[in-house]
This record gives structure tokens, C-alpha cells and sequence, in this order.
């Protein structure tokens, strides 16, 4: 099973709340959305930047929705006593089970 792993710190200027993570989440999501959807031309306005600026947004914005979603496993595991290594676990059995990963 090929893995990409990312490792991104907990931010310690911040105090989020599972609320305000989850939101942050969706705001983040969003300007993925518009990334590749603005900068393909989805939305009938012509591009006007190169590919390879495109990409880079598009992966600065991946990145924004990773740390947030790590953000909010620290808020899972301060507050809610979440067990995040074993939710990983269970997660990449689920996957296996559906057949999107092979048993390797």
C-alpha cells in the first residue's frame, strides 16, 4: 500500500474549539473548490495564470485544509480523549473493506 505521509504542527498561537475547527474546515474547502474551479475556467471566466501557478494555489490550499484537519484531531484528542492512532487504524480497515485499498 503506497502512503503519502504528512506530518504539520499543532498551532500554538490559536485556541480552537471543535466548533470553530469545523467551520475553519469548510472555509478551507471552499477555497479548494474555487481554486481549481476559478482556475480551470469553470466558472466561464477565462484563466489568466500558468499552470504551474495554478497548481501552486491549489496545493497551498490542500495544505490549509490538512492543517486544519489536523488541528481539529488535537482538539479531538484534548478534549475528547479521541484516540486518533486507532481512528486511523480502524479507518484504513474500513477502506480495505470496501476495496478501495488492498490488504497489503
Amino acid at each position: 500500500m503506497t502512503q503519502k505521509i504528512i506530518a504539520l504542527p499543532r498551532l500554538n498561537q490559536l485556541s480552537p474549539t471543535l466548533e470553530s475547527t469545523a467551520l475553519k474546515l469548510m472555509e478551507e474547502a471552499g477555497e479548494l473548490a474555487q481554486a481549481i474551479g476559478k482556475f480551470r475556467g469553470m466558472n466561464g471566466e477565462p484563466t489568466r495564470r500558468e499552470e504551474s501557478q495554478v497548481v501552486e494555489c491549489i496545493v497551498e490550499e490542500l495544505l490549509d485544509v490538512a492543517q486544519t484537519a489536523v488541528s481539529m484531531m488535537f482538539v479531538l484528542e484534548d478534549n475528547y480523549q479521541v484516540d486518533i492512532e486507532k481512528a486511523i487504524s480502524a479507518h484504513v480497515e474500513k477502506l480495505k473493506k470496501k476495496g478501495y485499498i488492498s490488504g497489503n
